[in-house]
């Protein structure tokens, strides 16, 4: 069976967990419970009543409610409550697509839909985000990889691994050719909320055209992502048609996930964790700057407007798959190479991190970076 594997994910099931430095991972430095607790005031002994049962399938209530706030519009049938962003994007493109289908999609991108869609036998058309013009969206690309046989537009919205946030005029070019061509728009807006400190937070797609599918959850601006909770808004009928995929794939999140996914959305709760997100965004991409400039000449990076990754490309004789298995070997760091995402000559680095954590592992990526610079 010819099966394309997620090359991103296996590298970190691989390694992640073996390294001392972990700069691949996508999201904030993630929050303890104990943090999270006291965020919204609940003593541990309330908490350890939680029965540990089966939640609402398609997810709790007041978490579906809490989430459908969020979307101007939405009500609680637009919701369903996923494993992760992860199992959202899947059951969505075993929903929609079927062999023979085309999908256009933003590159460079978290390929995870991409490689789902290319498993069922759907061919995948690429837009660009121009990296020679601070990662535009190259909006004649765009016209071109949208024909009759497209189902999808995806993009992920804070970029990742760019951290570009669309403009308002290319969201409206995007809903455009969506329109045009009767298409499905999924936008995957994981990263609102972890923007720069100057930067406001992100406007959804969701409201914007009848055919929107926002994905979403609390693995990357939230810093929470061991409770494994995503969600879809969509049409009603679209949640109906994935409710019946999320009970062959997972029949539900858990009931620890929804409680303290509840607890996170509370609105003063979310304030007290976006804060702490831009704050960590904010120090740790200083950080990362001052590290990259001590040898001139060899990185370059487009400052994010958004997440904890930056997409950095870098000037050395040596592949970017190559370079990450070296300082992971020689140094004990991992970081995630732009082959990832089809462009070679970048690494994908998170900064989000506490800050001695974030300087010891740096000062070693450029112990190794000037022994190969030329």
């Amino acid at each position: 069976m010819n099966f394309e594997p997620f090359e991103l994910e296996r590298l970190l099931s691989d390694w992640e967990q073996t390294v001392e430095y972990n700069f691949a991972e996508s999201g904030v430095y993630p929050v303890k419970l104990g943090e999270l607790l006291h965020m919204s005031g609940l003593e541990m002994e309330e908490f350890l009543e939680t029965p540990l049962n089966y939640p609402e399938v398609n997810g709790e209530y007041s978490l579906r409610e809490k989430i459908a706030e969020f979307y101007d519009g939405a009500n609680l049938e637009n919701v369903l409550v996923t494993v992760g962003a992860s199992e959202a994007n899947y059951i969505l493109a075993n929903t929609i697509l079927k062999k023979g289908d085309e999908i256009a999609v933003m590159q460079p991108t978290y390929m995870q839909f991409s490689g789902a869609a290319k498993n069922l036998g759907v061919k995948v058309n690429s837009f660009s985000l121009d990296k020679g013009n601070d990662w535009a969206l190259d909006r004649q690309e765009l016209i071109d990889a949208v024909n009759p046989k497209t189902k999808i537009i995806s993009l992920v919205n804070p970029n990742n691994p760019t951290g570009k946030i669309l403009s308002k005029e290319e969201m409206e070019a995007v809903v455009s050719i969506a329109r045009k061509f009767d298409v499905w728009l999924l936008a995957d807006e994981v990263y609102s909320g972890a923007e720069r400190a100057s930067v406001e937070e992100t406007p959804s797609f969701y409201g914007s055209y009848e055919k929107v599918i926002v994905v979403n959850g609390l693995s990357k601006a939230y810093g929470l992502p061991g409770l494994r909770i995503g969600w879809v808004v969509a049409p009603e009928y679209i949640i109906k048609e994935l409710w019946k995929r999320h009970e062959y794939t997972t029949v539900s999140s858990s009931m620890l996930g929804n409680r303290l996914a509840s607890l996170a959305l509370k609105p003063d709760v979310r304030r007290t964790l976006i804060a702490r997100t831009r704050h960590l965004v904010d120090h740790g991409f200083e950080t990362l700057q001052t590290y990259l400039n001590e040898i001139p000449g060899v990185f370059s990076v487009v400052p994010p407007m958004a997440s904890a990754l930056s997409f950095t490309s870098y000037n050395l004789p040596i592949n970017s798959t190559d370079l990450v298995h070296k300082l992971r070997r020689e140094k004990g760091i991992l970081l995630v190479p732009g082959d990832c995402f089809g462009l070679d000559g970048h690494l994908r680095i998170s900064s989000a991190l506490p800050q001695e954590y974030l300087r010891d592992g740096l000062s070693r990526m450029n112990e190794v970076v000037k022994e190969l610079a030329p």
